[in-house]
Formats: C-alpha cells, structure tokens, sequence
C-alpha cells in the first residue's frame, strides 16, 4: 500500500505509540497515509480505538516479522 509518510514506534509501550501517531498524524494533510510500525501488542486494540475515535480511518493491519503495521489515513 502507499503511503505518504511512515512512524517507527517500534520499542515505545503504550501510550507512546498511539500519542506518537496522534502527532504525526497532525502534520499530514486530509487524505494522506500514514504507515505505523509497533511492537506493543496493545497497539493493536490501541490502534482500531484511536481510529474510531478520531475519525481516522485504519485502512490495513497486519503482522510483519513479529512487528505490528498499521495504514491510517487522516480525516
């Protein structure tokens, strides 16, 4: 998937990722990708959460060598 910009919250326990992603998510513009990688396993109930309540949408989550990805695109 494409993306306009990446986050490498690898090694950060929550809440760091979630307000890590909060901050980069408010330097992109409407419509933009963000591509997040974590290896807290709480980021993944963390993640679909942030996304509903901020009106962001979590386009994609997945597993890639035992780290957590996930696709946020901004509202």
């Amino acid at each position: 998937m494409e993306f306009s910009k990446e986050f490498d919250a690898s090694g950060l326990a929550c809440p760091l990722p979630i307000v890590k992603t909060k901050k980069a998510l408010a330097d992109m513009t409407s419509g933009q990708v963000l591509r997040v990688i974590a290896t807290d396993p709480g980021s993944v109930c963390d993640m679909a959460a942030f996304a509903e309540q901020t009106g962001n949408a979590l386009l994609e989550q997945s597993t890639e060598n035992s780290k957590f990805v996930f696709y946020l695109k901004k509202a």
